[in-house]
């Protein structure tokens, strides 16, 4: 794998301290001072690599979109059948485990809010919802048919198990503590498992 250049490398420094920066004080309150004392920059330094916060948030949603994909493809490394990749998934997304990262989380939550106000931010937030539903959609087919049942209500199911995963981003940002540990993951498995097993999948259609 190739080496990130020093630009490369401060970009990348600035974008996860805007993450740490929004998760402890919302977007609007992430100034540019605090971001560059996050980062340990000067506040010029930023401007020489992005032209405003609004670009350095748009970074953020393409590296939260491929930190969570790194860590699926890192749980699903050793997943024997379609079963285990679909919980490795979930596990991903939810679980908290080794690679689970509360701050990502929280500033997940602060992007989709700012995807309602600012059109940018929605067209690239837009596109990481695409790409998750791509990947819910595949990981589900290739559970049922594996099983020999009916992929019709995929997409219907794959968007339920992606708004559960988003409302519980959301309960663990605004309310953390307050449901029980490690609930998301096991809900949502058995919420797939229990419709795998279903014989009707009418349901959903």
């Amino acid at each position: 794998m190739a080496r990130k250049t020093n630009s490369e490398q401060r970009r990348a420094e600035i974008v996860m301290a805007l993450l740490a920066t929004m998760a402890g004080h919302g977007y609007e309150k992430a100034t540019i001072q605090l971001i560059a004392r996050e980062a340990g920059l000067a506040p010029g330094l930023l401007h020489y690599h992005f032209k405003t916060k609004a670009e350095i948030l748009l970074a953020l949603v393409k590296t939260l979109a491929a930190m969570s994909r790194q860590r699926y493809l890192a749980l699903a490394d050793n997943a024997e059948g379609a079963t285990q990749k679909l919980a490795a998934y979930i596990h991903a997304r939810l679980g908290l485990g080794e690679g689970a990262d509360l701050k990502a989380v929280a500033a997940w939550v602060v992007i989709g809010a700012e995807a309602v106000r600012q059109p940018e931010v929605r067209a690239v937030y837009q596109d990481a919802v695409r790409e998750e539903m791509a990947l819910l959609h595949e990981l589900l087919s290739a559970c049922l048919a594996e099983q020999r049942k009916s992929t019709a209500a995929v997409p219907a199911l794959a968007a339920a198990v992606l708004a559960m995963m988003e409302g519980a981003f959301q309960l663990a940002s605004a309310a953390p503590g307050v449901l029980p540990q490690g609930y998301a993951a096991q809900t949502a498995l058995a919420l797939v498992e229990r419709f795998i097993a279903a014989e009707a999948t009418s349901g959903l259609r």
